[in-house]
């Protein structure tokens, strides 16, 4: 494995890797803390439909997904603050309709045959350089955010009554974390796939959690965390000849399951 990191694409991969844990370490703790898991799957899907316009219009594929998630976050936001019982059935749509519309305008597209595997289940070892910029960028963003509003996202984690009463827009920042997720998961697309972007959202922090009792602890921990499972991931995919996106998941599930074992 060492000889193997003078190639340009490893240290590509490994390079990704460490970029997006911090970004889904972070916004998978708020994700998690304020129950919009389901609500951030929806997103993830949606994205498909981006995937599509760009591919259909020539354009790259990872602007197509951010500008079309971004859409979608900012409508599911304002459609399930107005109607937080129908929050399920709208996400459902969302859903479906993301990805009707990728798959309609794939098949549009004239001569089209890429293998479109890579965005659904991951393809970590063929990040390009801009995507990587991309991640860094979001990481910057994110924790600049995160930090300067740290008290206001903590107060609509726990209590968004209270916040409301103490002045704070809950609304305003509810839109902001959909957003931040949906600019996650299209940065994720490429390192574990639509299917499998959840799940990287998710179980680090489910396992920080176990350990912290801050959020402020809980993001680190869940960074950390979500490093190493990738770069494990990536090892495992590199001497197994497997698929890189579900290697990461099923390191992640098997500490899962061990820390979950050993604390019992």
């Amino acid at each position: 494995m060492l000889e193997a990191l003078h190639y340009e694409f490893i240290q590509n991969a490994i390079l990704a890797g460490l970029f997006i844990s911090i970004a889904v370490g972070i916004i998978g703790s708020l994700v998690v803390v304020n129950k919009i898991t389901f609500l951030a799957g929806g997103i993830a899907h949606s994205s498909y439909g981006g995937i599509g316009i760009a591919i259909f219009l020539g354009l790259p594929v990872l602007l197509g997904a951010t500008v079309f998630a971004v859409i979608i976050a900012v409508a599911i936001s304002f459609l399930t603050i107005y109607n937080k019982n129908r929050i399920d059935s709208i996400i459902g749509i969302m859903w479906a309709a993301g990805m009707a519309i990728g798959i309609i305008f794939v098949d549009l597209t004239p001569g089209y045959n890429v293998d479109l595997m890579s965005y659904l289940f991951g393809s970590i070892i063929a990040v390009p350089r801009v995507d990587i910029l991309y991640m860094g960028g979001l990481d910057i963003v994110i924790i600049g955010l995160v930090t300067f509003y740290y008290k206001e996202f903590l107060s609509i984690s726990y209590d968004a009554q209270f916040a409301k009463l103490r002045g704070i827009s809950v609304e305003f920042f509810y839109t902001l974390l959909l957003v931040l997720a949906a600019l996650t998961v299209v940065a994720a697309i490429k390192v574990v796939g639509l299917i499998l972007v959840i799940a990287l959202l998710t179980i680090p922090t489910y396992m920080a959690e176990m350990f912290s009792n801050k959020l402020s602890t809980m993001m680190v921990l869940s960074s950390l965390l979500a490093s190493f499972f990738t770069l494990l991931g990536l090892v495992v995919s590199y001497v197994y000849n497997i698929s890189s996106g579900a290697s990461i998941i099923m390191v992640a599930i098997a500490c899962l399951i061990t820390v979950k074992t050993v604390k019992r």
